[in-house]
């Protein structure tokens, strides 16, 4: 199989190392990812200044390496689109593995998700990997590199649904704590939205986010319950925004009696 690995951390991070030195001992892999830390960059993308694209030694067997100064939507758009070749065209786009979680409707703002979402949007089946915990060692993330491993074979059994990503959390447990695997629904927000007013020495206001973490029961179907009671979580995401439900109510309202023109 061959596999695009980016992320949202930079191409230096440990995360997306560990995962192209595991999936490069069976797969075809190339990797396309940030100069710099471009987290919570979400989805956004490099319309006004150029976009340098340099390639680097490849490291372990991973087959190419490019770093960019883009987003990490703007790796997977140019390298899908104008860096690999042909016969380089990936089956598969992995972002991660993130340093820390991308749970709930935090992955609004994530970097790592939307990185996998300009993968599906091309139309390649994508996944986005992150690691529940802020540590940032190499060693930290093999149990998760070897979890995604052994989750590509269940995969080709699995039609990925158009418009959809599959994101993965892990919660950062040695493996025989893992408790085993959750398919769940998003859940809330993980903090509660507060900041912190504070005076900087030279007597000017700035403001620290300071949000506290919110609970949710632990019998939730939720991603970010099951990673608290030590599951690993797969979420299938859509960006499918469209709010059907909703459309024949709006229009009752806006055209009634079918009068759409009435401004």
């Amino acid at each position: 199989m061959k596999i695009l690995i980016s992320n949202d951390d930079g191409i230096a991070a440990n995360g997306i190392r560990c995962l192209s030195e595991a999936l490069s001992q069976e797969h075809d892999v190339y990797v396309i990812a940030p100069d710099r830390e471009r987290s919570a960059a979400g989805h956004s993308l490099t319309l006004h200044t150029p976009i340098r694209v340099e390639e680097v030694e490849a490291y372990y067997n991973v087959k190419r390496a490019w770093v960019t100064t883009g987003t990490p939507g703007d790796c997977v758009k140019i390298g899908i689109n104008a860096i690999l070749s042909a016969d380089e065209q990936p089956d598969l786009v992995i972002s991660g593995i993130n340093h820390g979680p991308n749970l709930g409707a935090d992955i609004l703002y994530s970097g790592t998700v939307s990185c996998a979402m300009e993968g599906a949007m091309l139309g390649v089946p994508s996944l986005a990997m992150s690691l529940a915990s802020m540590k940032y060692e190499h060693e930290d993330f093999r149990f998760a590199a070897k979890f995604v491993t052994a989750l590509l074979p269940k995969l080709s059994k699995f039609n990925f649904p158009k418009k959809s990503i599959l994101n993965i959390n892990v919660p950062a447990l040695d493996e025989d704590d893992i408790s085993g695997i959750a398919i769940t629904e998003l859940g809330r927000k993980m903090f509660t939205d507060s900041y912190e007013k504070r005076i900087d020495p030279r007597g000017k206001v700035y403001y620290w986010m300071a949000g506290e973490l919110i609970t949710e029961p632990v019998d939730a179907n939720t991603d970010i319950a099951a990673v608290r009671n030590n599951k690993i979580s797969i979420t299938p995401v859509t960006y499918e925004m469209t709010n059907e439900n909703t459309m024949s109510d709006l229009e009752k309202v806006i055209c009634n009696e079918n009068l759409c023109n009435w401004f």
